[in-house]
């Protein structure tokens, strides 16, 4: 009889597999090292996870931000900028510090043909997409096509973020952000 899962364990394990991608990268990624810097072994690693596809992609779904709440309130443009300046912020420093380094490299492995990661960059990219579609109709009803602009805004924040984990460089980058903001969200609404 397979032994029960132990739900906080699991939990743990998670965290700790984002931690442990943060600093060591995607790409070389092996269950036995992983294993060792959780403390348990390969194999109960698979008996959590069955995959380690399915380990990252669980410890990812652990660190999604709730994108309902972030784009919940915004009634303006203007309000829509400042969330949008600010997120740029929380993204490099604050909680998703470890995880959203993860995320971008999982976005990538996920254009590789026949990627484990495909089903959850779409998901991912959709879902930000679908809220920020719906926050710039709600703002401003005459945008011609809001889920082009939506996408301009997500994939140009993404890119912007990518840019500053790779290069460091805060105030390049944060003046993009604005700049692509101010381009990007309707001056009116």
């Amino acid at each position: 009889m397979p032994r029960p899962l132990d739900h906080a364990r699991r939990a743990q394990l998670l965290e700790g597999v984002i931690a442990y991608i943060a600093g060591h990268g995607l790409a070389e990624l092996s269950l036995r090292p992983l294993a060792e810097y959780l403390g348990t072994s390969s194999r109960m690693l698979i008996h959590y996870f069955g995959t380690k596809e399915a380990m990252l992609v669980a410890a990812l779904e652990t660190q999604r931000p709730d994108i309902a709440a972030l784009f919940s309130g915004i009634d303006s443009a203007e309000v829509l900028r400042e969330r949008l300046s600010a997120s740029f912020a929380i993204n490099t420093a604050g909680q998703f510090a470890n995880s959203l380094p993860v995320l971008l490299q999982v976005l990538g492995a996920a254009t590789v043909p026949g990627s484990p990661f495909k089903s959850y960059a779409i998901d991912a990219i959709e879902v930000l997409i679908t809220a920020m579609t719906e926050s710039l109709s709600r703002i401003d009803p005459t945008i011609s096509d809001p889920e082009a602009s939506a996408t301009l805004l997500i994939s140009g924040m993404r890119g912007l973020i990518q840019d500053w984990w790779v290069t460091g460089d805060t105030a390049r980058v944060h003046r993009a952000v604005d700049l692509l903001i101010a381009q990007a969200v309707p001056t009116h609404g």
